[in-house]
This record gives C-alpha cells, structure tokens and sequence, in this order.
C-alpha cells in the first residue's frame, strides 16, 4: 500500500473503533459494478454493501432524484405530513402487495419494529398473556447488531459481554419444519427467519421449507415475519425471495437496496392486522418516512422495474452460479446460490476465506469472507454476462492458486 492509504487506513485505527476489519483497500468512486481506490486501481464490486447498492453505485435516476429533493425538503419529522411519504407508501405497497407500511431507516430498526409491533399483536389482538409474549428464530441468524437481537443470536462474537439479553425468544435449527412445528405454543406470535441466511454463508433452506412453514404459521395463528432486507428487491433473481417457493408473509422486512445505497432507508410491511395495534406515540423514528429518504426509494424501486434489473439478477446469478461450479479446485468445498447471492466455501484445510479475498483484490475483485472459510459474492444487479465471465476468470485463478 502507498503512503496516502496507509495514512488512511492508520487514521482509521487510531480514531475509530475496531469493530470492522476491513479488506486493504481505500476506495474514493464507484459508479455501476465498479468501484476506484484513492490510487486509481479499479475493482468489480462483488458485496454491493451487503446488498445496498444492488442498483450499481451511484445510478444516475436515484442520484437525480436525491439531489432534487434535497433542493426542496429533506426532513419534517412525523409531526407533519410530506408530499413524499404518501407516494412512497402507494408505491412499495403496489410493488409487494402489501397492505400497512412503517417505513424506518436502518435494516436492525426494522426487525425491532416487527418485534414490537407483533408482541403488541399478540397480547391485543392473540390474547396472549400479557408479558408471555414468545417469539422464534434460526441458529445461525443475522437479523442486526442491536442489543434486542443479539440476544438471540447464536454467534458468540456478537453476545459475549453484551447481556443480560431481554428473554422471550426460542432458538431452533435453519431448514428444519418439525423443529419449528414442536416449538410453537399458545403464546408464540412470530417466526421471524431470513428466506436465506446470507451473514451465515448464504444457507439455503430445503426446497418445501417454506411451504410447509407457512402452512405452520396460518395453522397456529403465528405471524410469519421474513427478513428479506439481503435477500429481497431483486437480489435472487425475484422481487422477493419469498417468490420461490410461492407463499406470502405476514411481516416482511426490507432494507438495503430500498435505496440503491444513497440513504439509509428501511421499511415493515404488514400484509395483516399487525401494524394496525400500533397508536400515535407507541412507536416513531425523527428520520422514518422522511422526504428525502421516500424520493430516493421511490426512484430506486423504480429503476429496478423499469430497468430490468430482477430479471438480469436471475439470468447472470445462473451464470455465475454455474461458472463457479464449473471451477474445478481442490479447495472448494461447495458452491451455492440463488439469483445474484452467492457463496463458494472453502475446504478448512485450503485456510481462511480472507487470503482469497486478499488475493481477489490483487486481481481486480472486492469479496467478503465470513464465517472463515467462505467467500461471499453479490455483486450489483447490472452486471453483465462479459463482466461475470471476467469475473470467472479470475475466481478460478484464484481458487487454483497454491498458497504454500
């Protein structure tokens, strides 16, 4: 590295916190799928920001539209109406078919929205005991970093040292129906699951999961809330992951690329009576709904339409699916994927996920490891067929490389 990014890097340490570790690369632009560091090296973005910036960075529609509304309005506050927040309502709600929206700014406020929102649906609309309230999750998830959910994470990275947790959740297996089946009771009120676990290594469930968890969900009176904020807008190929196996959520939770990357925008979508428990002072953000934050997502939901973008996601994450199974390597343990998130895992013996990751960049390619052994890929929804297949290249070069 030069002397002008280590000086970043090494301001970075010694002001921030270290609670990120990030890959050695400065980067100052990106604009589509690539991304250019402060010394002019050029890469293919292949993590889109978990997914945020799936409409390519820096879109010219959305950047046009940020900087249209920023002229006129950024931020009222809930305390008075905006001439965005009833278009964006109608729009997302034509779009999912959705019929309540609370719209928030992060992905973590979401999911602790829907977790308010359908306790409250329990205890008022259920009639479960007050303070019984129960709710169940997946081993393995990754819902957000706050305090309410970590307590239910199973990663100890993210509890250790963070408790006491609130209780009121139950913890089973990702993929299994009859574990989720025997832990329903009277005072269950949600399942909230993410249709794939992308921060666990981009874990698909059994084909009929979601069938027959659905079928649970409407059996017991339990609300099925499904965290699409990775996988929903586009990102597997679908305008919702949920679309794969044909069934509707009761809660669905989107994030990320609501606003193509320009503006922390995040939203709860009740297909049901859940957001209705909710009253004038129960629940509320400064930022939620703002004017600036309704005209960004509108404008990026509507590129990814008009664009073509979910169906590009659909036929390039085949391709990339298939390039990447094709690669024949001792380290790879398993490729996996729907739509444009992808995962290849690596042997234990091949070593960390990180060096390949370090040694994609040196080839002109961002990815992320997680989990130690597994590099993650989801590059924005606009990429090419030449540029997948630049990308092959160099993925099978790199998971070739003798590393002794």
């Amino acid at each position: 590295m030069s002397s002008s990014v280590i000086d970043f890097v090494a301001t970075e340490a010694r002001f921030g916190a270290h609670n990120y570790e990030p890959i050695g690369v400065v980067l100052s632009r990106g604009e589509g799928v690539w991304v250019w560091d402060t010394e002019g090296n050029r890469y293919l973005d292949c993590l889109s920001a978990y997914s945020a910036v799936s409409q390519g960075h820096c879109h010219p529609k959305i950047l046009a539209a940020m900087v249209e509304q920023a002229h006129r309005l950024t931020l009222t506050s809930r305390a008075f109406h905006n001439d965005q927040l009833a278009l964006f309502y109608e729009e997302i709600a034509a779009l999912t078919g959705s019929h309540k929206v609370l719209p928030m700014n992060s992905g973590a406020e979401a999911v602790e929205s829907a977790i308010k929102s359908v306790r409250k649906w329990g205890y008022e609309v259920k009639g479960v005991p007050d303070g019984q309230a129960e709710i169940i999750v997946c081993a393995n998830n990754f819902h957000g970093r706050t305090l309410g959910i970590v307590g239910f994470s199973t990663d100890p990275e993210t509890r250790t040292h963070f408790g006491p947790f609130a209780p009121g959740f139950k913890i089973i297996p990702f993929g299994d129906a009859t574990a989720l089946e025997e832990a329903i009771t009277p005072n269950t009120v949600a399942f909230l699951v993410e249709p794939i676990q992308g921060e666990a290594g981009v874990i698909i469930p059994p084909a009929g999961y979601f069938m027959k968890v659905r079928e649970l969900c409407t059996a017991n009176n339990v609300m099925l809330v499904l965290d699409e904020i990775q996988t929903g807008l586009g990102r597997t190929g679908k305008l919702l992951a949920e679309q794969h196996e044909g069934i509707e959520a009761d809660v669905t939770l989107l994030g990320k690329a609501l606003s193509g990357g320009f503006y922390p925008v995040s939203a709860v979508l009740s297909n049901n009576d859940v957001l209705g428990t909710l009253r004038p002072g129960q629940h509320g953000s400064t930022f939620g709904g703002n004017p600036l934050a309704c005209a960004v997502a509108r404008t990026a939901m509507r590129v990814l339409v008009e664009e073509g973008m979910i169906e590009n996601a659909a036929r390039q994450g085949a391709r990339f699916l298939q390039g990447l199974k094709d690669i024949r390597a001792n380290t790879i343990r398993e490729v996996r994927g729907r739509g444009l998130m992808l995962a290849v895992e690596l042997h234990p013996e091949a070593g960390r996920a990180r060096r390949y990751c370090e040694a994609l960049q040196g080839k002109g390619i961002l990815a992320k490891d997680t989990h130690e052994h597994t590099i993650r890929i989801a590059p924005p929804l606009v990429i090419t067929s030449d540029q997948v297949d630049w990308a092959l290249e160099r993925f099978a070069a790199t998971l070739t490389q003798d590393f002794s």
